[in-house]
């Protein structure tokens, strides 16, 4: 059974910095392309980073680059997003995502992960302050 527990969410003001975890057990973690996504109140989720299963390939969201890093440890079964400079905007349920399908990001990696056999995590909830 597959299970993705994030953890590292909490308030903070802006301009701060927030780390996220994302644990996974079930799956051989190294195989497969991870995603980090996030869901604010009446909007719809959207893709925030995609990393390969080796960790050499990373994509991000526009809103986000140059502030979030996601890495992974495939040792440690974990996943990572480190948030600097946190905006108001950020605010939102995080959540980790695991493509079944595959060990790659593609161009349209938020998409690929939205697709049937995928397994996410619970959330957890970052909010930031102005």
């Amino acid at each position: 059974q597959v299970q993705l527990v994030e953890s590292g969410g909490g308030s903070v003001q802006a301009g701060g910095s927030l780390i996220l975890a994302c644990t996974a057990s079930g799956l051989t973690f190294d195989s497969y392309a991870m995603g980090w996504f996030r869901q604010a109140p009446g909007k719809v989720r959207e893709g925030v980073s995609c990393i390969n299963w080796y960790g050499s390939t990373i994509y991000y969201a526009d809103s986000v680059k140059g502030r979030f890093t996601t890495s992974r440890d495939n040792a440690q079964n974990t996943l990572y997003l480190q948030m600097n400079s946190l905006k108001p905007e950020d605010t939102a349920m995080y959540y980790c995502a695991v493509r079944a399908a595959s060990g790659y990001c593609s161009g349209s990696w938020a998409n690929a992960f939205e697709e049937r056999g995928n397994y996410w995590g619970q959330g957890t909830q970052v909010t930031v302050s102005s």
